[in-house]
């Protein structure tokens, strides 16, 4: 039965890799975002919001992919139960990033539709 041992260890091993790694690139893809749309802000370019957003939306979604992952190697329900908090509150989170996306996204749509009607078709 050692070789089980051994087997779960190597799985052990894989996940919090593959977990460190998905927590590395969200945070990547923050860091990223927030220099980008930091210099866009200082260039006064429009849909910063929309793309800070965005780039915030997919870094949680990395975190969360980190999180379930990390229900692997759980070895106590007390650690089953941090770690269910901590993904229904980036679930919530992400969920009312996207909600404010949807709405970003329509508030350009309707920015962009005035700004092309000509008023001298008035």
């Amino acid at each position: 039965m050692a070789w089980i041992e051994g087997a779960e260890n190597i799985l052990y091993l894989i996940a919090q890799l593959c977990t460190t790694l998905m927590e590395f690139f969200g945070i990547c893809v923050l860091v990223y975002t927030a220099v980008r749309c930091f210099i866009h802000w200082i260039k006064h370019r429009n849909g910063i919001r929309l793309s800070l957003a965005k780039g915030i939306a997919l870094a949680l979604e990395f975190k969360l992919g980190g999180e379930v992952l990390r229900t692997v190697v759980v070895r106590e329900w007390s650690e089953l139960g941090i770690l269910g908090a901590i993904i229904a509150l980036r679930g919530l989170l992400t969920f009312l990033i996207h909600w404010e996306i949807k709405n970003e996204q329509k508030a350009l749509q309707e920015m962009r539709a005035a700004n092309q009607t000509d008023p001298s078709d008035d």
